[in-house]
């Protein structure tokens, strides 16, 4: 079965769901294709402090859901599966999903991005239980409290850097015995007397029932195990774009992400567009992918105007 549309967008993040409110106020009848596992990382938050208009919080999965009535509230068509394959060769562009075959004037990539993660049960079970993978969006629970952060890298020293606002003090976990940060970053970071280092440390295990109470850390130089009290554990071993069905139809840089015009949500296929954490590796937040979805509807729709004048 093929079905035309003026816009597909592919994702249901805050991105993907916020150009669905403004194609459909555009009147373009927007398809969703929401996957699965749809709304984003949002749907792994528990409480969300600072999006705007939410002075007491707001539960992530609430935000996602209110998000999607008002998408459909203009005329958003949801599709609840994972998109297969698309085409993006040329408009009127494909999304395959299962056996039906949608073609659309103009495309919307808003797929996001996965925060890597250690692998363990134990990790995955207590996720928004005292795991986190954004020191911003969760920091500001662990006042007064001991807190980790897995990682060497910039990142990690970010979240690190910044969490010390919050905690009593943050131990960087890493496993080897030297970072890959940059040197100002380890200059920063060991400047600071409310961050300390356990070398060649991995994590075997998040301790804790309900909520983190702590690790259990091997060091890979003499195999021994300890375990070390936390009240939060950051993990900051970087994300990976959702960008395998768009790999070699449309630029994506070093890192796998969507490549984007300056100021603006074009890639590198005329009327292709890309918002969210699909395209934005720097800030990573619902705000500002919410942003560019909205510019993304809104050249979507500028895009799609001209060529009906053209």
């Amino acid at each position: 079965m093929t079905e035309h549309h003026k816009v597909v967008i592919v994702g249901s993040g805050p991105a993907g769901l916020t150009a669905a409110v403004y194609a459909g106020r555009a009147l373009l009848e927007p398809v969703v294709i929401e996957g699965i596992e749809a709304g984003g990382q949002l749907m792994l938050t528990t409480d969300v402090e600072n999006y705007p208009g939410f002075p007491d919080g707001v539960m992530g999965p609430d935000l996602m859901t209110k998000f999607r009535e008002q998408a459909e509230r203009f005329g958003a068509q949801m599709v609840t599966a994972d998109a297969d394959r698309v085409d993006l060769s040329a408009s009127p562009f494909g999304v395959w999903v299962g056996d039906t075959e949608y073609r659309a004037d103009a495309v919307v990539l808003s797929t996001g991005a996965s925060a890597r993660m250690l692998g363990l049960d134990s990790e995955r079970r207590l996720l928004a239980k005292g795991v986190s993978t954004c020191a911003t969006c969760d920091g500001f629970f662990f006042r007064g409290k001991p807190i980790g952060v897995v990682g060497g890298g910039d990142t990690a020293l970010e979240e690190a850097i910044f969490l010390t606002k919050f905690a009593t003090n943050v131990t960087l976990l890493h496993r080897r015995d030297e970072l890959r940060a940059s040197k100002i970053m380890q200059d920063r970071a060991f400047g600071n007397d409310k961050i300390d280092v356990r070398w060649n440390a991995v994590v075997e295990e998040v301790l804790g029932a309900e909520r983190v109470e702590g690790v259990t850390l091997r060091d890979t130089v003499t195999g021994k195990s300890s375990d070390l009290e936390l009240d939060g554990l950051f993990i900051a071993i970087g994300h990976t774009p959702n960008t395998q069905l768009f790999k070699g139809q449309v630029d994506l840089d070093e890192n796998g992400y969507v490549i984007t015009q300056p100021d603006s949500t074009r890639t590198s296929v005329d009327g292709v567009f890309a918002a969210g954490d699909v395209q934005d590796h720097t800030f990573r937040q619902a705000v500002t992918a919410a942003g560019s979805g909205c510019m993304a509807a809104m050249e979507a729709e500028r895009w799609l105007a001209a060529r009906a004048h053209g």
